[in-house]
């Protein structure tokens, strides 16, 4: 399961329906959280979404961005968490982070560990990784990619019941990449009976950003781009002047990137009863190229396994 639950759409400030940024991604029993603005846990019991967190990412230290993390560590704590919990900021951020919640740390019940993560660092994790990349927002800020390993190829039983290979133990081994011996004697490849890898799933998430070329290569063919949205194009300037895009610079990225689909998000408190003009010029932008939604608080998405075409051995 990869999961993406959008917690907080709003940027800057909260409106009555769209609270200040944060992400939520579940992937597998592993849960994630990029940015924690303003209200984040109450928006977490809202939706469901559950504050067994395994970490936080944050994309930059703008207050609509983390001011939520103090409340949430004090909510784990009151909650009896006796698991660690690792905070990444981008570099510079971590000191901030520490102070902002120093007057806690003391009381919390559970070890928290901040931490800068620098562009294109990763951490690693079984059968996943989640990575930062620079992207161009005053003051320093990170993106980040969460791209699973690529996937074993499909098995053809029946081809392997053909070259000789009985059903059993073996079959598992061909499909952990060993070889086996026939019935006969010859030695079967993992290559005989099996079709070529399969594309792992990838979601990337900008921050608060102008459109900048970072995006494009980290996004390549992904499946899933949230990509901030802040203004409509007729504040383009603005957007420029402080470090945001428009619908339509997400909408181009997403093109350049070949992306299957995009998601919009952070809007200005102006469009959040108006989505439907940001999304308008985000489609037109990607000429049909992907899906393009407009996020609201609460929307969830699963994004689904992309299989590589395969053709039978």
């Amino acid at each position: 399961m990869l999961r993406v639950m959008f917690i907080g759409t709003s940027s800057a400030r909260p409106t009555v329906s769209r609270n200040t940024s944060a992400l939520a991604v579940q992937r597998g029993a592993d849960l994630y959280l990029f940015d924690c603005g303003e209200g984040t846990q109450r928006q977490m019991m809202r939706y469901g979404v559950g504050f067994m967190v395994r970490e936080i990412y944050l994309t930059h230290m703008h207050a609509d961005h983390y001011l939520g993390v103090v409340g949430l560590l004090r909510t784990m704590s009151l909650q009896d968490r006796l698991e660690a919990l690792a905070i990444y900021t981008p570099p510079g951020g971590e000191e901030l982070l520490r102070q902002a919640v120093g007057l806690e740390l003391a009381e919390l019940s559970f070890p928290v560990r901040i931490e800068a993560l620098v562009p294109d660092a990763s951490n690693q994790h079984d059968g996943y990784s989640i990575s930062a990349y620079a992207v161009s927002h005053p003051g320093g800020a990170n993106g980040y990619v969460l791209r699973e390993s690529a996937r074993p190829g499909r098995f053809y039983p029946e081809r392997a019941l053909e070259l000789g290979v009985p059903e059993g133990p073996l079959f598992g081994r061909l499909q952990r990449g060993e070889a086996v011996l026939a019935e006969d004697g010859r030695q079967v490849e993992p290559g005989d009976v099996m079709g070529p890898p399969r594309p792992g799933r990838t979601v990337v998430y900008t921050g608060d950003t102008r459109p900048c070329d970072s995006t494009v290569k980290v996004a390549a063919g992904c499946d899933l781009l949230i990509h901030e949205a802040t203004f409509s194009d007729d504040e383009v300037d603005r957007a420029q002047r402080t470090g945001h895009s428009t619908a339509r610079q997400a909408g181009e990225v997403a093109q350049a990137a070949g992306v299957h689909r995009l998601v919009l998000t952070h809007l200005s408190a102006r469009y959040s009863e108006r989505a439907y003009v940001l999304e308008r010029e985000a489609k037109r932008a990607c000429g049909g190229a992907c899906e393009v939604l407009v996020a609201y608080d609460g929307l969830t998405i699963e994004v689904p396994f992309r299989d590589a075409e395969e053709a039978e051995p």
